[in-house]
Formats: structure tokens, sequence, C-alpha cells
């Protein structure tokens, strides 16, 4: 049972994050936050999925290194679920430039670089469904309301 103001999205643990063991410490941010987890799955990603997931970037000096880089070893592909959870995913990943990041983000906490940086979120301004479509099928996502609902969220942020 999916709440009526929850959200989703995706998170993809890169492959320097699996390269280095960080799968572990990524999730614990999610979870202790609150989010709940209704998809995971390891996926060695190709180019074809690649060319779809950073289409936007497909013109640009990067992009090949950006394949590359992304296709080098496994992904873990999740997605997060709650209230507000788009926006407090991206909190937790951090901003892009891993050097710039805030301590206590992902980001922030583990990485110095701008391509290699653990983690990918869905930003909010594009369409986190689109992203979850690419990379799941209806049938491999869960909805659940987690046991602790009541003491994460506030009554006026229950209310449907």
């Amino acid at each position: 049972m999916k709440h009526p103001r929850a959200e989703r999205t995706l998170v993809l643990v890169k492959p320097d994050a699996m390269q280095r063991g960080l799968l572990g410490e990524i999730i614990k941010r999610f979870e202790q936050k609150g989010l709940k987890i209704v998809g995971m799955k390891m996926m060695q990603l190709d180019r074809d999925i690649l060319a779809k997931h950073y289409a936007k970037h497909a013109d640009r000096p990067f992009f090949e290194s950006l394949v590359k880089s992304m296709s080098y070893s496994p992904v873990v592909a999740m997605v997060v679920s709650g209230i507000r959870a788009i926006g407090a995913v991206r909190i937790i990943v951090g901003p892009t430039k891993g050097y710039e990041a805030p301590a206590g983000s992902i980001r922030g906490d583990l990485s110095m670089s701008t391509q290699s940086n653990l983690a990918h979120a869905s930003d909010p301004e594009e369409d986190p469904e689109a992203e979850i479509a690419l990379f799941f099928k209806p049938e491999e996502l869960f909805e659940y309301i987690p046991i602790d609902f009541e003491i994460l969220y506030g009554d006026e942020e229950r209310a449907a």
C-alpha cells in the first residue's frame, strides 16, 4: 500500500562506490533518514541504457568518459520512497561536485570528484518516474507502509 503523498525517486550507486565497498554505507543513509527502498537490483549498464539515461549530455565533451565510468563495473539501482523523498534524497546525496558537497552528505563525506561522485539521484526538475521506468519493470517495485510510518511523519504530513 502506497501513501497518497509519497514520492518515488531513482538512486544509482555508481561503479566507483561499488569498487570502494560503499554500498552498505550509502543504503544505510537512506534508511536512517526514514526513507524506504521499494526496489533494488544490481545490474551492468550498457551503452544503450546509458545513452537513454544521459541523453541530455549526449553532445557534451564528457559524454564518452561518463559512459565509460558508468559501465566499468555493476551499479545498484534503487527506488526510494517517502513523503517529499525526491528533495530529501538529493540532500542526502549532495551536490554533483564531491569536493564542494557539504559534510554530512554522501558526496561531501566520501567523494572528491565530479564524475566519480558515488551516486546518481533523480533531478526533481526532470521526471523521476521516467528514470525509474528506464531501470525497473512495474513488477520489480513494491509498495508498503513501514511499521514506523506513524513515528517518521507528523500528523499534518501523513494527512492525505
